[in-house]
């Protein structure tokens, strides 16, 4: 087991290897941050040695033992490789990146590789892993059922299976210096992103008739943006209602508190009247059960499995209104906000991206149809500003149109 020590407020590693004691200073002063950054080091190191696949001068590139153990390290390496089998070397790769994920991509890589990748490559050695294997599992993949009415795996999903298979290929390639399986293999074309988004008549008919107990959680995910995660997971600390913003900081994520999906996704929402008005009310009834804005009666957070079962898809049924998942209540606010004629970096920043390209190639086609701006606008503009005459009969109404979708959002 190797241990992190300080001498001279300088760090150094003292590990075994081989039955030997060794002591290496990592060029790191002595601080919390530089201490994470010799722990992540120790864990790397730690996986090398028990899987017997440590080199000194990966670990230890300028230290003065490094020559003596290159020359052993180069005659066995070749012998070695072709014991490595797939398996173990995607376990050791594991161990090494999972300090680098979220929860929640480490369990879904995970899953790839227990469901997928060891059962096709487990023991086949590493270096004997082919492109025209790697072309095969894809088409084994396809021919797998998918969830639901599905006939097989999405396009989507075999991609991120084939993503791990990748990245250990690769590194394994770069680490024992054999050609790469994985040569000009691109990844699937995925269809564009479904957005089905709810209309504001549709949007006022659920609010009007969703339980009581649910309005608000409703109110929230509809003109906010936010995820599902981001709203199961809101407490009430970042429920700012002296500046009217809601602070996007954690997520709930499979039971647990993360981190928010990117470092992007950390913001601040502005609260509409709506939001504001729904919000003060239901922290009267609920503020004093719980740390969470939206909780169970005993103060746990909502389960939205549970909860989209249990009253998102009987309510949507009740209003003959088409199963939708609620997923799109986060589309919904993109759509109504662009209507309105909000700014696309303010609606950018409000959802959590860091530029305006997905929100044109995901939302904006959505416009017209809400909105009928369809270069109206502009005929308008120069009516008005070059006093031409009306073209449409109904330009009158566009700006009453536009203000009230501002309204109600």
């Amino acid at each position: 087991m190797a241990t992190i020590g300080e001498k001279s407020r300088r760090l150094f590693i003292d590990f075994r290897f081989n039955g030997r004691r060794y002591k290496e200073y990592t060029g790191l002063y002595d601080s919390p941050t530089n201490r994470r950054e010799a722990a992540k080091i120790v864990k790397r190191l730690e996986a090398a040695l028990l899987l017997g696949t440590f080199n000194y001068s990966d670990y230890f590139p300028d230290s003065s033992r490094v020559p003596r153990f290159e020359v052993a390290a180069t005659k066995t390496q070749k012998e070695e490789l072709t014991t490595i089998s797939f398996s173990d070397f995607a376990e050791q790769w594991f161990v090494e990146k999972r300090v680098e994920w979220r929860h929640s991509y480490e369990s879904t890589i995970r899953i790839s590789l227990d469901k997928y990748l060891l059962p096709a490559f487990g023991d086949v050695p590493i270096d004997q892993i082919t492109k025209a294997m790697v072309l095969e599992f894809r088409v084994s993949l396809a021919r797998v059922p998918g969830q639901g009415s599905s006939a097989s795996l999405s396009p989507s999903r075999i991609n991120h299976i084939m993503t791990p298979l990748r990245m250990i290929l690769s590194e394994a390639a770069d680490r024992f210096e054999f050609t790469n399986p994985w040569q000009n293999i691109k990844p699937l074309k995925e269809p564009r992103t479904q957005v089905e988004p709810f209309s504001l008549d549709e949007v006022k008919r659920i609010l009007r008739n969703v339980r009581s107990d649910y309005r608000a959680y409703y109110t929230v995910r509809f003109f906010t943006g936010l995820r599902s995660s981001e709203v199961d997971g809101l407490k009430w600390q970042y429920v700012d209602f002296d500046r009217r913003q809601i602070l996007v900081r954690e997520a709930l994520v499979q039971g647990r508190m993360v981190p928010t999906k990117t470092d992007g996704s950390i913001r601040d929402v502005d609260m509409n009247s709506l939001v504001f008005e729904a919000l003060a009310k239901h922290r009267k009834v609920t503020s004093s059960r719980s740390e969470f804005v939206f909780c169970s009666r005993t103060g746990k957070p909502y389960a939205n499995r549970n909860v989209t079962q249990r009253v998102w898809y009987p309510l949507l049924k009740r209003q003959g209104l088409k199963p939708r998942r609620p997923y799109q209540t986060r589309h919904t606010a993109a759509t109504l906000w662009l209507a309105s004629g909000e700014s696309p970096e303010w609606i950018a920043r409000q959802m959590g991206h860091t530029t305006t390209e997905m929100l044109f190639r995901v939302y904006s086609r959505y416009v017209p149809n809400l909105t009928r701006q369809d270069g109206s606008a502009f005929e308008q503009l120069l009516a008005t500003r070059f006093a031409l005459p009306q073209t449409s009969a109904d330009l009158n109404g566009l700006s009453t149109g536009v203000n009230s979708a501002s309204k109600g959002h």
